[in-house]
């Protein structure tokens, strides 16, 4: 097998091949039917990912915190200063060597010149400019230093402009304060509303290899051009105030030298006013003791504000937050190209989802649509059957003619006193055989033949499901609605001349339907009114009177609640009249020939005491079982279960 890798040109399929919209889905599925919503699933997804397929902004913002702390740990805040000191010493060093072999005046002239330097680098520097060296070799390294200083700042100043430059003749710093100019003169025509894209392209034409980045946009171009200002702010707020003077009065010795400074400042200016939202003299914490150049320094920095922005981004804890809003070149510039296509596959998950049709956004609210909640259903249906793949799978199998039936294929020789369709092309078939070619078919009662068919019966069933606040407080309410919803899946795929009427209740009942299941909250309401449950079942119930007819009641509570015209009384304990009225509304089902199963969640000793009432007088079953065997018993019931 090859294996080819390309870098990412947008044509992909960020999820992969084998990720769909459908995995999505049943990944937040429990938070979904917990009572979070599509959009508190959705926060969690884009927070844990999915194993083994891609990582979430948890897992990304900890690898981020893990690359900070070894950037701080790297980090010698004062190190380019101790490196040009040191540097600096060691060159005065040679020419006091130089200076003890010489016995004329002017040697002690110049050691006397030396040991009166200021104690402050940026003085030493200014001093020895106008001083002659003695040593060759002292003379030349203090020129490099001097050339690397220069180097070093417009470094530190603006990452990447020197690194072209071999030497900074006049004619290349001109070049430099020409471009500084021009981006100040854009920057402003900008402000007013007279820039164009065609400005910047024939400003890349003129300068476009003092930017090695090569960007495509001023703003991306002001962009890092902001975020190096603003590394070199932090740099001088983390240190020391006599440290901190020190660099600034180099940085402005170098710049003024460079006829460089007026440009700069103004353009500094313009960036903090551009992007104030920028770290600009924010102090950062530094741990390591290996001292590195300036422009490594800042180089840094730079780095340590990209991870804290993007960890910041990727919490998300901001007004209007959002996973578009996580840069993907900033990921692989910090993280790697696994972590930006991991981000690529956190922005495309909703819409892959609204795509599919299984989500959509309501008055800026993401919601779970019909056909979402109809998609939940089959995956769970799917599990359920998966663990019962040993049994047999049948249908409602009738125990006598009648109801709706299905041909299955085969025909079989007409009887008198059958009913059924005829078998057309069979019929003509004997008639012919029986008569021979070449003459009109007549049709004789021997040539008759019926398709054969099996017989089912239309079923109707009433899902009554607690929704009163136990049901998530004891940890029942997801297997449930998972069950609901793989039982409409179930009835609806398969079993398309059955009903399914899907009854919530707590005060008080009210029909649902499958994506209500899927509604974000639950309700904080007491009572467990089985009456009013009970009776909307009857009254939907009554539309189907040749049917099979059924009501399944999945609770963890015996009944507090019952109407009192059009208000529910709650009581707990549960006085008599509930548990009258409750049960008076259970043998009229029974009457009407319904059959009433109750799936008891929890085995408290009232409950029980009620369900042994409730089946002995309405002849119907209790199971007391965990929430997820009752929706693999409800399933397997419905399937096997015999009108």
């Amino acid at each position: 097998m090859r294996i080819r890798y390309s870098r990412w040109d947008g044509t992909q399929d960020p999820l992969g091949p084998d990720l769909s919209a459908g995995d999505l889905l049943e990944a937040m599925s429990e938070e979904i039917l917990s009572g979070e919503g599509a959009e508190g699933a959705m926060r969690r997804l884009l927070r844990r990912g999915i194993r083994g397929r891609f990582s979430g902004t948890d897992a990304l913002s900890a690898r981020l915190r893990q690359a900070r702390r070894e950037e701080q740990a790297r980090l010698d805040l004062e190190g380019p200063l101790e490196d040009l000191a040191r540097r600096l010493d060691d060159i005065l060093e040679r020419e006091r060597t130089a200076l003890s072999f010489r016995t004329e005046e002017d040697a002690r002239a110049r050691e006397a010149f030396l040991d009166t330097l200021p104690a402050d680098l940026p003085g030493r520097l200014r001093d020895l400019r106008e001083y002659g060296f003695v040593d060759p070799e002292a003379r030349r390294r203090f020129e490099e230093l001097m050339e690397e200083l220069a180097r070093q700042i417009l470094g530190a100043r603006f990452r990447g402009l020197a690194e072209g430059i071999r030497n900074l003749t006049p004619e290349h710093l001109q070049r430099i304060k020409d471009m500084l100019a021009e981006l100040n003169a854009m920057i402003e025509a900008r402000d007013r509303g007279q820039h164009t894209q065609e400005d910047f392209d024939r400003f890349m034409e003129r300068y476009g290899d003092l930017f090695p980045d090569r960007p495509r946009t001023l703003e991306q171009l002001l962009e890092g051009m902001a975020r190096r200002m603003a590394a070199m702010s932090r740099l001088l707020a983390s240190l020391p105030p006599d440290r901190r003077r020190e660099l600034q009065e180099l940085a402005e010795q170098v710049m003024g030298d460079l006829d460089l400074a007026f440009e700069a400042d103004r353009l500094g200016s313009h960036l903090a006013d551009l992007f104030p939202d920028m770290p600009w003299g924010e102090p950062a914490l530094s741990g390591g003791e290996e001292a590195m150049p300036l422009q490594a320094t800042v180089d840094a920095l730079e780095r340590l504000g990209d991870l804290e922005e993007l960890e910041h981004t990727l919490r998300r804890d901001y007004a209007g937050a959002s996973i578009d809003d996580v840069d993907e070149d900033a990921v692989r510039r910090t993280l790697g190209e696994d972590a930006a296509a991991d981000v690529r596959r956190l922005k495309e998950i909703e819409r892959a989802l609204e795509r599919a049709g299984l989500v959509t956004r309501s008055r800026g609210r993401l919601e779970v649509t019909p056909r979402g909640a109809r998609k939940l259903g089959q995956r769970a249906l799917v599990r359920v059957f998966e663990r019962l793949r040993r049994d047999r799978e049948g249908s409602h199998e009738a125990r006598e003619a009648g109801g709706m039936a299905e041909p299955t294929g085969a025909t079989r020789p007409w009887r008198f006193g059958d009913s059924g369709a005829v078998a057309v092309q069979r019929t003509v078939f004997n008639a012919v055989l029986r008569q021979g070619p070449g003459r009109a078919v007549r049709i004789a009662p021997d040539d008759l033949e019926l398709e054969e068919a099996e017989t089912r019966t239309e079923t109707a069933t009433a899902l009554l499901l607690d929704l009163s606040f136990s049901m998530p407080l004891r940890g029942h309410f997801v297997p449930a609605k998972r069950m609901a919803l793989a039982l409409h899946a179930l009835i609806e795929g398969r079993y398309p001349h059955d009903t399914l009427y899907l009854i919530g209740f707590s005060d008080f009942a009210r029909r649902l339907e499958p994506e209500d299941l899927t509604a974000a909250g639950w309700e904080r309401v007491y009572g467990t009114n089985m009456q009013h449950a009970f009776n909307l079942a009857g009254r939907l119930l009554a539309r189907h009177p040749r049917a099979s007819r059924q009501v399944v009641m999945v609770t963890d509570g015996e009944p507090t609640a019952h109407l009192e015209g059009e208000e529910a009384f709650f009581s707990w304990p549960p006085v008599p009249e509930t548990i009258r009225l409750t049960l008076t509304e259970a043998m009229r089902l029974a009457r009407a020939g319904v059959t009433i199963n109750v799936f008891m969640l929890e085995e408290a000793p009232g409950l029980a005491r009620f369900m042994e009432r409730l089946a002995r007088l309405t002849s119907g079953r209790v199971f007391l079982m965990s929430a997820e065997s009752a929706g693999d018993f409800v399933l397997r019931d419905y399937v096997r279960r015999a009108s």
